[in-house]
């Protein structure tokens, strides 16, 4: 018979084994998703012909004006594109340029010291066509300004670096939005259409004129170990923004702006409807932010063309407004559904989780009143937050169908007392406090559905208990923990 201590030790032993076990299950969890997703993209890729900026000119004193030098040296990679590829170095210096176009099969690194800097000069930004899926510029009717780093039918592209700097000097554009000044849509830093195996990885993004990261119409696209940074009253400094958009990955990010930290898109009303591309398969993971006036994940307002099988985790944002939020409106149609939300932790956010419906401005009146959206099969999982303002805001659309909102595992410390708003929505919950609203009170019994993650439906899930499915299990490997201590 074993003694006590030799008990323990097994014990301790066995409980490190599940440890590593429910670690390496959750990581496999992940490995897979951005597997099927971005098919294994990485911006390690070999390339047999290189050549460094300064090889056509550039100087790096951060006056001189380097946009020739960069249309050279893409102008000539090109000839490389059937060989195999080339990658575009940017050694350490201070690189004034305006928008530059890139080519297929092309790295783009930037050493640790490098920055890439947008100029000042509207003139170095060229107008180019509104997006058919909007059909007139963000901001302002007809065209727009082309980001800083354009690219159009695109594959095989990385832009990546030792943490290099992509600088927009977006300050005198925010002072001719602030003035009313602006005479087309303000530019993205980077904007990628119609392209696919897009990797975009270890730099950091400052001073946006106005979105950061915008691939547009693209596919397969993996973009990690971002730092990205604009102050926090700057406008409409979005920080990752796919739009219409499928194969997403979007992981390992520190992003602090003036507004959405990562925001899926997809179309503006009767534009976002009839170009009919939608946003989905999308992966969100290990994203930390903060923003004053916007959501740490957000869905929409232009969501038209739909948005589906969108998975977020490990998200933590400080220090905002909203922590989760779906914005919609009447003219938008199109859905938001089968999102999936968890282990999101809060901290001194004015609302945790907010779905607006009369979320106003369209693109013009043309759009049809009556094109109602659709908001199904959310779920919201594993949220914990301390100093939060009101638990959640919940407003759906008279005569819509705002549907299986779920909540699971959520924990607020609220200032308010009232705690939840919620209207015209419905859906289930279990274990929520403060106590959710009516609407949203009842357990899902075996009938309802909540949407787990998975690219279908599942069953609503019951109280935990040692009985949960092994596909449970398989989303929360540290039950067998549990399971272990409590035998």
């Amino acid at each position: 018979m074993l003694n006590p201590r030799t008990k323990m030790s097994r014990s301790a032993s066995t409980f490190q084994v599940l440890l590593v076990f429910a670690t390496i299950v959750a990581q496999t969890q992940w490995t897979s998703v951005s597997g099927l997703y971005c098919n294994d993209l990485t911006p390690s890729v070999e390339r047999p012909h290189s050549a460094s900026i300064t090889d056509f000119g550039a100087v790096g004193d951060g006056v001189t004006l380097n946009t020739k030098a960069f249309q050279n040296a893409l102008f000539y990679l090109n000839s490389f594109a059937k060989k195999g590829g080339a990658q575009l170095f940017v050694p350490a210096g201070r690189w004034l340029t305006g928008s530059f176009s890139l080519i297929s099969h092309l790295t783009l690194s930037l050493d640790k010291d490098a920055v890439i800097l947008g100029s000042p000069d509207s003139s170095d930004w060229p107008v180019i066509d509104a997006l058919p899926s909007y059909g007139r510029g963000r901001e302002l009717p007809g065209k727009r300004h082309q980001s800083l780093i354009f690219g159009s039918n695109l594959t095989d592209v990385i832009i990546t670096g030792a943490n290099g700097t992509i600088d927009g000097q977006g300050a005198i554009w925010w002072d001719w939005f602030h003035n009313h000044t602006l005479n087309y849509t303000r530019p993205p830093l980077v904007e990628l259409m119609y392209s696919n195996r897009v990797v975009i990885s270890n730099l950091t993004f400052t001073n946006s004129p106005f979105w950061n990261i915008h691939p547009v119409y693209c596919s397969q696209v993996l973009v990690q170990h971002l730092t990205i940074l604009a102050p926090i009253s700057s406008p409409n400094t979005d920080g990752i923004d796919p739009d219409s958009s499928t194969n997403v990955c979007i992981e390992d990010c520190y992003i602090r702006n003036g507004d959405d930290i990562v925001v899926i898109k997809s179309g503006w009303d009767e534009y976002g409807i009839s170009f009919a591309h939608p946003s989905s398969n999308i992966s969100i993971r290990n994203i930390t932010g903060q923003t004053r006036n916007s959501a740490g994940i957000a869905f929409g307002s232009e969501m038209s063309g739909g948005i589906s099988d969108v998975r977020a985790e490990g998200i933590r944002i400080v220090n905002s407004v909203h922590g989760i939020r779906i914005k919609t409106a009447p003219g938008r149609g199109g859905y938001v559904r089968n999102v999936y939300v968890a282990d999101v932790s809060l901290d001194n956010v004015s609302i945790a989780i907010r779905i607006t419906g009369n979320y106003g401005e369209h693109p013009d009146e043309n759009y049809n009143k009556n094109a109602l959206p659709t908001i199904s099969n959310i779920t919201f999982k594993n949220i914990v937050g301390v100093n939060i303002g009101v638990a959640g805001m919940l407003q759906g659309i008279q005569g819509d169908n705002f549907s299986n909102i779920c909540l699971s595992n959520v924990s607020l410390s609220v200032r308010s007392t009232y705690p939840w708003n919620c209207s015209l929505v419905e859906g289930y919950s279990n274990y929520v406090s403060p106590e959710i609203c009516e609407q949203l009170r009842t357990n899902p019994g075996p009938e309802q559905v909540c949407y787990n993650g998975n690219s279908y439906p599942a069953a609503a899930a019951q109280p935990q208990s040692p009985q949960k499915s092994s596909a449970s299990r398989l989303l929360n490997p540290f039950v067998y923990i549990s399971w272990f201590l409590c035998r």
